[in-house]
């Protein structure tokens, strides 16, 4: 078994959420969390793309940068970025099966007695290909809630959180509240805490938490700042990007206060000439029709991308999707019925995966009078949504629209500029 396989083997362990034994993982390759200073970012949608602007905006500035986020699209070194470019493959396995290695001695003499999970290892495996590579600062994305998620090892400079909304509340809890107590389990002592645009409910909380634990409060929405930006277009698409790129702002500028100097010319690059694949892509197929793919996996994303298709006028418009059976079909339909023309449900090759058949009967239920088919294969499902029409949406599962989207590149699709 290779070391990638052995890696993703590890599935079967499932979520688990807590820090012990990433904690002895980390300690046993003698902590190269420790070998970088970093930025920890949480939330509930944004995390990513205000990720990949901060870390566009350090690497504008001259910084030698390292970005960590989670899933990946369709290959796994893509979590795994330096200077923005996803971690050779060669050097990937490499760190791999030494990490991997190092996993096995420490169940051998009894110092993990349980195998780590597929994230606990894979977040061992990037912080040690940081500490390699000699980067001076990384992005670390939460990959679920905060309070016990690996990458809560850290002892970052700067700690955010972009958004709270409902999503994975099996794990997180089942109000707003509960939820962003999970989030603001990343906040330090000292440590700034920038929150972005939050329901009242949940800044209530977080603000509660970043009290009791003394990491002073930065809303992105109400700093003042002396700086003057000049009017610039968004590398990223759609109004809810509004919101991130404060959050991004508010979080350069203060480590820009309290780190090292970050011009605001390197801010606006960050801004300006970020990329962060499958967030209202549009790409151009061979046919001549144009795909938009969007990694909206629950309510609040397939809201973000109904406004976005809304403000553009390019609805009703056919919509391709999957959603996790462990996702809120509901929420999500409902969200974008006000947008499609046409349901194509389809499934992916995921043990958490509804079948085609599956969603497009809860669909039916959802949104009555709208046209909806089952089709097994994404691949079909596009040429279906695409098949006299000019444009279709492909949106859901991380699941579908990375593997997709690479499959479309491959078969000659073009990003359309």
């Amino acid at each position: 078994m290779t070391p990638l396989e052995r890696l993703f083997a590890l599935e079967q362990f499932g979520i688990k959420l807590g820090l012990e034994n990433i904690r002895i993982l980390l300690t046993a390759l003698d902590h190269p969390e420790q070998a970088w200073r970093s930025i920890h970012i949480a939330g509930t949608n944004g995390k990513g793309s205000v990720a990949a602007m901060v870390e566009r905006g350090l690497r504008a500035a001259g910084l030698h940068t390292g970005r960590y986020t989670s899933p990946h699209l369709n290959a796994i070194e893509e979590r795994v970025a330096l200077n923005g470019m996803p971690v050779d493959s060669e050097t990937f396995a490499q760190v791999t099966a030494e990490v991997l290695s190092v996993v096995d001695d420490t169940l051998k003499v009894g110092t993990l007695t349980v195998t780590p999970t597929f994230f606990e290892v894979s977040t061992a495996i990037a912080f040690e290909i940081f500490r390699r590579a000699n980067i001076d600062v990384a992005v670390v994305e939460v990959g679920l809630g905060g309070r016990f998620d690996a990458t809560n090892v850290l002892t970052p400079d700067i700690t955010a959180i972009t958004s709270i909304a409902f999503d994975h509340e099996r794990h997180l809890g089942r109000t707003l509240s509960a939820i962003a107590f999970e989030k603001a389990g990343i906040a330090k002592p000292g440590v700034p805490l920038v929150i972005g645009r939050l329901p009242a409910e949940a800044a209530k909380r977080i603000a509660d938490v970043a009290a009791k634990v003394g990491a002073p409060l930065l809303d992105a929405h109400a700093t003042t700042t002396d700086r003057v930006y000049p009017p610039l277009k968004l590398a990223l698409a759609g109004r809810h990007q509004l919101e991130n790129a404060a959050v991004a702002v508010a979080i350069l500028e203060r480590w820009s206060a309290v780190v090292s100097d970050i011009p605001t010319e390197a801010i606006v690059t960050g801004l300006t000439q970020c990329d962060w694949p499958a967030r209202l892509e549009w790409l151009r197929l061979p046919s001549g029709a144009e795909l938009l793919i969007d990694a909206a996996h629950n309510p609040a994303g397939a809201a973000a991308l109904a406004t976005y298709l809304e403000d553009n006028g390019l609805a009703p418009v056919p919509i391709v999707t999957s959603i996790m059976a462990d996702k809120d079909v509901a929420g999500m339909v409902t969200q974008l019925r006000r947008v499609a023309s046409s349901f194509i449900a389809t499934t992916v090759p995921h043990p958490r995966a509804r079948t085609a058949e599956a969603l497009a009967d809860a669909i039916r239920e959802i949104a009555p009078g709208i046209p909806v088919v089952a089709e097994p294969s994404p691949d079909a499902a596009v040429v279906t949504a695409t098949t006299g029409a000019p444009r279709a949406v492909a949106a859901g599962s991380i699941f579908l629209v990375g593997p997709l989207r690479a499959r479309l590149l491959a078969a000659g699709a073009t990003p359309r500029i």
